[in-house]
Parts: structure tokens; sequence; C-alpha cells
């Protein structure tokens, strides 16, 4: 038979394996929406291979140490029965666990580029950057008759995670994901730039309402319902 310190170690080992394994899974959940944008406890489940109990418990406690948030699902039109699923997103806390060495080389190497070469050189960059959107914008625009759902699977496929939401005034443009979110919280030329790209594409006066960058939950920008031929002013001051 075991001594009592054979079982004390084995047993400490166990828990150790555990709380390891745990870890890992926690990591996968925070990765899953970090990649996938706010998701419920069921689309955590479907992705990753695991039960919703399961889920649910590693998201219990990414919220206890303030990884994440919840908040119940918005539902447009008829809703069932029962109290709505809860969405879980990641916090500015929860998003710092993936932050990567070279962020902090990009955020040095545009300091840099500020120092030597001023601020117009920053905007020059940060306009290079956002044509990676327009380029795939353009390939995709052909095949969507809305150039705003073309826009969302443009950003998708640069790793932004967007979708839209109806709004009584058009729609609002949500990223979920920034890639360049801990340089643009130091360059918000990058957010300007990415803005001014919306603008272009849509033909439209696109206001940015949050960023990731500035700490919010979502990158939102409002995109208003365009104006009806018969709203424009005619000549004589009289709507058509």
């Amino acid at each position: 038979m075991k001594s009592e310190p054979e079982l004390d170690a084995e047993a400490l080992a166990a828990d150790a394996e555990q709380q390891a394994a745990d870890a890992s899974t926690r990591s996968r959940v925070a990765r899953s929406i970090l990649q996938h944008g706010p998701s419920t406890a069921n689309d955590l489940a479907g992705r990753l291979g695991l039960t919703p109990a399961a889920v649910r418990r590693h998201l219990t406690v990414l919220a206890t140490t303030g990884h994440v948030t919840s908040h119940e699902q918005r539902v447009y039109g008829h809703r069932g029965r029962g109290r709505p699923a809860k969405v879980f997103a990641l916090t500015d806390s929860g998003r710092c666990e993936f932050f990567q060495a070279y962020d902090r080389l990009a955020i040095d190497a545009l300091g840099y580029l500020r120092e030597v070469a001023g601020s117009g050189a920053v905007e020059t960059f940060a306009a290079q950057v956002a044509e990676a959107v327009t380029e795939r914008f353009r390939g995709l625009a052909p095949e969507y008759d809305n150039p705003t759902e073309a826009l969302v699977e443009a950003l998708t496929a640069e790793g932004f995670v967007a979708s839209l939401q109806p709004v009584a005034s058009g729609v609002q443009l949500c990223q979920y994901h920034c890639p360049v979110a801990h340089v643009a919280a130091e360059f918000p030329e990058l957010c300007e730039a990415e803005t001014r790209v919306f603008a272009t594409l849509l033909d439209s006066h696109v206001q940015r309402l949050a960023t990731i960058a500035h700490g919010d939950g979502v990158c939102t920008t409002h995109v208003p319902r365009p104006v009806a031929p018969a709203m424009h002013p005619s000549p004589t001051g009289r709507t058509s």
C-alpha cells in the first residue's frame, strides 16, 4: 500500500494537472471570443467541442477575474419563451492577456517614425494599413447588393470580426475584435484612417461611436440610411 505522503503527493499532482487543464480550456474559451466576437455559452460549446455546462463554468471564472462581461442577447423580431441567452464579451483586461511583444515593437516603431518624419508620416502609414480593407472590399463587392455587407465580410477577413446591427436611422457596423487595438490606443491615426475608408467605400457620412482602442467593448460605426430621392430639396427649396 502507498504511504500517506505518497498519496498526498499524487493528489497534489492530480490537482495541479487539473488546474493546468482548466487554465488551458479557459484560454481557449477566451481566444474563441476574441476571434469570433461576443458569444453565448452554446456558441462556444459548439466551436470548442465542450458541453454548455462546462463552458459556463469557465465563463464564471473568467467573469470573476474580470476578463469577460455579459449581457442579455438582443432579439430582433418575435422572441420565444424564456429569458434571452447571455452573450459574453472580453473586457479590456481580457484582451490584454493576448498582448504580444510585436505590439510594443509596432508602438516603438511608429513613435520613432513620428519623431524623425513628423505626424504626417504616421497618417500616411495609417492610410496604407487601412488600404488592406479596401482591397478586400473591392474583391468582395461584386458578390453583394449591399456594400455595407461586403464591408463586413472584408473586415472579418482581415481579422476584425464584424457584423451589422439595425437601428432606427440606419445600421451600426460593429467590430468585435481589433488586431491593432493596443497600437491604435497610442496612435489614433489608425482608427481615423479606417473611418475615412468606411466613408469612401460606402459613399456615406459615417460616424465612429466607439472603439476598442479607447476602452470600449466593441468598435461601433454608425452608417446612416441613405436619403430617399423624394426627400432631396428641389431647386425651389421644396422637396421633390
